[in-house]
């Protein structure tokens, strides 16, 4: 397929927010897990940095979190995660319907060339 900025950055977006997604299920059936230590996802500063370059492609890191633990050393907390996941949803949607805008582009002019 034609390989855009854009097209490269919705696809970095879309596995990030995948792998987001798939963290959040991990950290919340770990909830009850002495010293499970959830983890986050990142990649939104270092996409913006790789559209800047040109490129749009980048690749999301997950880090343990930060913040403080429970007494049986677990942090997960279910309604940061149970946002965070509504938020990713969310995202993911209109990841997804801005691709499949891009691909229909993408159609139509090859239909018209």
């Amino acid at each position: 397929m034609l390989e855009s900025v854009t097209t490269a950055a919705l696809q970095s977006a879309l596995d990030g927010l995948s792998l987001r997604q798939k963290t959040i299920a991990d950290n919340v059936a770990n909830i009850n897990t002495p010293n499970y230590h959830a983890k986050k996802v990142q990649f939104e500063d270092a996409l913006a940095k790789s559209i800047d370059a040109g490129s749009g492609a980048t690749t999301a890191t997950t880090a343990r979190s930060l913040e403080p633990t429970n007494t049986n050393g677990n942090n997960v907390n279910l309604d940061e995660e149970t946002l965070s996941n509504v938020d990713t949803v969310l995202r993911y949607q209109f990841a997804t319907q801005a691709m499949n805008s891009e691909l229909t582009a993408v159609r139509a002019a090859m239909r018209t060339s």
